[in-house]
């Protein structure tokens, strides 16, 4: 088999060869993004999942498909240990930018670029200093409270107007926006509210692990009137032989049905599992087609490779009494785990696990999937704290 024709391509966002099983959901933002562009009311999105399910693949391709019809577009990652308002004003900025270069009178992007600046100037020092252009002056009293909730839907409306004023649209696209603070997802659903109820053309679509609804509902009420929330969950065992046996055959060469099955049971159709397995696979195979003998050979390599470069890079940002509390879920087995049964096993009283669990939740590795449930946001994750801490000392 020629590695260089391996049609596969495990990574961090990187686009599968065949985006299988997620037509419903490009479906939902193809309407989304042409009901706002024709000042109709709709939900904005946020995608939720697991990790490793390809939310941001889809982030990708929704943005991808947004340019087709004429939006301008932002793509940014929240951080944990970094503010909103530093990592979307430079591109709020290229954003102003380029409507200014479009046709069209008025000055709602002058505008837009003068409100932007007092933003910024809100938070100095980091981005007080702003070069917009030595003849913008900043707009004094709009967006330079320095209180988010009120500056931020400000902002999002000068953006929006002079979008509108040049016939255009814009799409903000957040991944991993579960690391927001409380206050900037709350500024951020305000802003979408404020978009909504004057029918200004500015969607966002965000995708974040499945803590995500709760979290926007507890900070407004009224985000599940604003939001959909689609699950983006693993494939469906039709879905993931697509996946795996249609970029192959484009090369000319296939996968045994025993073969797909198997990857199938072990994966359990996430998408990031997939392209891994596939790609071993196909390194490992000396010919067409690929059997499941060569399956069972390969996925030694695969699950080293997951540990090295997928689950410890999480696992190791842990602190010892965090890896114990993971180690005691995975030995009650596949979840979701009772917290009660969690206490059970570490022998503690229930009230003592509470900041763990909490720490837990806040770095991303766990969820409530239910009242007095947990889960890991990290597909296989129990399996790996097997092979990691073989033997539980409770």
């Amino acid at each position: 088999m020629d590695k260089i024709k391996n049609p596969f391509s495990p990574g961090a966002g990187s686009p599968p060869p065949e985006l299988a099983g997620r037509d419903d959901i490009l479906e939902q933002a193809k309407i989304l993004l042409g009901r706002v562009k024709e000042k109709r009311p709709e939900k904005s999105m946020m995608l939720t999942g697991l990790r490793g399910v390809g939310k941001t693949v889809l982030l990708n391709e929704i943005e991808r498909i947004a340019q087709s019809k004429g939006y301008r577009t932002i793509l940014i990652e929240a951080h944990e240990g970094k503010s909103l308002a530093l990592i979307i004003a430079p591109h709020l900025r290229r954003l102003l930018f380029e409507l200014d270069r479009m046709a069209g009178a008025g000055s709602k992007v002058r505008r837009g670029l003068a409100v932007l600046k007092s933003f910024a100037g809100s938070v100095k020092p980091s981005y007080g200093d702003m070069e917009f252009g030595l003849d913008i002056e900043p707009e004094k009293g709009a967006a330079d409270s320095g209180d988010l909730e009120v500056d931020l839907p400000n902002l999002f409306t000068a953006v929006a107007e002079a979008a509108e004023e040049r016939q255009a649209s814009a799409a903000i696209l957040i991944d991993e926006i579960q690391y927001l603070k409380t206050s900037e997802l709350s500024a951020l659903i305000m802003a979408m509210h404020k978009m909504q109820q004057r029918q200004l053309p500015l969607v966002l679509i965000g995708a974040g692990l499945p803590i995500l609804p709760g979290l926007a509902g507890d900070s407004k009420s009224y985000a599940e009137r604003l939001f959909s929330f689609p699950d983006i969950g693993p494939l469906s065992e039709a879905e993931s032989a697509k996946a795996l046996q249609d970029p192959v055959s484009k090369v000319g060469e296939k996968f045994e049905d025993a073969a797909l099955n198997e990857i199938f049971r072990i994966t359990m159709g996430y998408p990031y599992f997939l392209q891994e397995w596939g790609y071993q696979a196909w390194n490992h195979a000396v010919a067409s087609p690929i059997s499941v003998q060569v399956i069972k050979e390969s996925s030694e390599l695969v699950r080293d490779r997951l540990d090295k470069n997928f689950f410890r890079v999480r696992f190791d940002r842990l602190t010892p009494r965090e890896k114990n509390f993971l180690r005691a879920m995975a030995e009650l087995g596949a979840g979701p785990y009772r917290t009660s049964d969690i206490a059970d096993v570490l022998k503690a009283k229930l009230s003592s696990i509470g900041p763990v669990r909490h720490n837990l939740i806040k770095k991303g590795m766990i969820y409530s999937p239910a009242h007095g449930e947990l889960a890991f946001t990290v597909p296989l994750f129990d399996e790996f704290m097997h092979r990691s801490i073989p033997e539980f000392g409770g």
